[in-house]
């Protein structure tokens, strides 16, 4: 059996002190190469803390995170920040592109993160690449003020693909789009799973959307659940 990406042991986060807010409580749990699973909840119960601590965006009040079998505890954030430019993407509800940059540019920006000498004509051929499978091929040039919705989304899901990471982080991607691009939002990070081979976490409050998934886990009383 292959080893997980990421595995979370016995993991706490307290907010406010040692007698604060226990918003995860020995929390255990495993994520597998290419695995994809949404993630639901009460609002409040700590799925975007959970993300954010997956994502070493956040760091654990007790317990342990190992990525890729090596364990993440005393890690500099330097050290952090490399590993999340080489092995994590993040997708959140806002697109957060950047308003004077193309969409191509906006896509290549987490390789300026990536050390050492890289091909920029390969990359920019992934970016596009990227973009005609999402349906973006005509857009490389427009700034995202020329785009829907729906297109910005894509765009950030593309630039989170772009350094071919193993983790795929999304935090309520289609919280801010209507019925219809939220459906097609979560067929392509299906897709994407399958294609790109990336595990996929989805964070969501709608139970249609997150099932869509293939598979649901709860997160209730700071631990998670098979829902």
């Amino acid at each position: 059996m292959a080893e997980p990406i990421v595995e979370l042991k016995g993991v706490v986060k307290t907010y406010g002190g040692v007698d604060g807010r226990r918003v995860l409580d020995g929390l255990d749990m495993k994520v597998e190469a290419g695995e994809r699973f949404s993630i639901v909840g009460p609002s409040g119960s700590g799925k975007s803390t959970l993300l954010n601590i997956l994502g070493t965006l956040d760091q654990p009040t007790e317990g342990e995170m190992l990525f890729e079998q090596k364990s993440l505890k005393g890690a500099s954030e330097k050290e952090l920040a490399a590993l999340r430019s080489r092995s994590i993407g993040f997708i959140f509800q806002l697109h957060h592109l950047l308003p004077q940059c193309s969409v191509l540019e906006n896509v290549l920006v987490p390789t300026l993160a990536l050390k050492g000498k890289q091909d920029q004509a390969a990359l920019e051929k992934r970016a596009k690449d990227l973009l005609d499978r999402v349906g973006l091929a005509a857009h490389v040039s427009k700034k995202p003020n020329q785009l829907s919705g729906g297109e910005r989304q894509r765009v950030a899901v593309v630039r989170a693909l772009i350094n071919q990471p193993r983790l795929l982080l999304a935090d309520e991607p289609t919280g801010a789009l209507d019925e219809d691009n939220a459906g097609k939002l979560v067929d392509l990070l299906i897709e994407l799973n399958g294609a790109e081979g990336v595990a996929v976490i989805m964070v969501s409050h709608d139970l249609s959307l997150a099932e869509r998934m293939g598979s649901v886990r709860e997160l209730r009383n700071g631990k998670i659940h098979l829902k």
